[in-house]
């Protein structure tokens, strides 16, 4: 989850550089400036979408290989898989740097243009398309063997084990589905090639990173109940004739 945060951090902040070069600094009008914003901005996409590849196989890990093979439960293993992950986004996009599709165009994001199909097709399947399928299998696949595992289960401690986890999964997949819904307009796109669709799959998209960020944290009872009490005690107020009253009942109590 940690590492989908920071994911969705970075993948914020690029965005918001992209935007502030297409808005507040037009003069920029370099090729190989905005070959490297389209590889930063794909880089992002493909880091969010690829971190819950990262969550799905954790959770494989540990509902499938947690009694045969415990070193995959390991924080070391996980560590590796996150390293794997970011070298794996880092390569992926390179394509918007080698090729020079990618070319300044007045009031446009530095993305592939539609002219270069087979470059589009690319970015949607190897960002968004691949990751997402995965996600898909792995998580029906575990779903089914909890739900076995329900069947033959005998003990308290074991449904207590299986309602957590599905509580979980439940959660994931809600986050998982807002992603999902944030690419509709992509793979309209894909479909019917109408302009209209592509652009807004680039506005979607960040829309639905916005959107899976706070469900997080309505999703999440501990992060939930952490935000409320930064949010509470900020605009608790304290009676300044209560302050007195401790600051002189703390003095007396010194006196004595």
């Amino acid at each position: 989850m940690c590492n989908t945060c920071i994911a969705s951090i970075v993948y914020c902040i690029v965005q918001t550089i992209n935007y502030s070069f297409l808005i507040f600094l037009p003069w920029e009008k370099g090729d190989i400036g905005c070959q490297w914003r389209g590889y930063f901005g794909y880089m992002t996409i493909s880091a969010a979408t690829y971190s819950y590849l990262v969550q799905a196989t954790s959770r494989l890990f540990f509902a499938r290989f947690s009694t045969k093979y415990p070193w995959l439960l390991t924080f070391k293993t996980h560590y590796y898989l996150i390293l794997i992950h970011w070298i794996a986004v880092l390569i992926i996009p390179l394509s918007s740097v080698i090729t020079k599709d990618i070319r300044f165009r007045p009031g446009l994001l530095c993305w592939v243009p539609l002219k270069y199909t087979i470059h589009v097709a690319y970015t949607v399947f190897g960002y968004y398309f691949v990751p997402i399928a995965s996600i898909m299998i792995i998580y029906i696949y575990i779903y089914k063997r909890i739900k076995n595992e329900r069947k033959r289960a005998k003990s308290i401690l074991h449904t207590v084990n299986e309602k957590r986890d599905l509580e979980v999964l439940r959660n994931i997949v809600i986050l998982l589905f807002i992603y999902i819904t944030g690419g509709v307009p992509t793979m309209l796109f894909l479909l019917f090639t109408m302009e209209i669709f592509y652009l807004a799959g680039i506005v979607t998209f960040t829309l639905a990173v916005t959107v899976e960020k706070i469900c997080t944290i309505l999703l999440d009872r501990e992060l939930r109940q952490v935000v409320w009490n930064i949010i509470y005690s900020r605009n608790r107020v304290t009676p300044f004739e209560n302050t007195i009253t401790q600051t002189r009942n703390a003095a007396n109590v010194k006196r004595v």
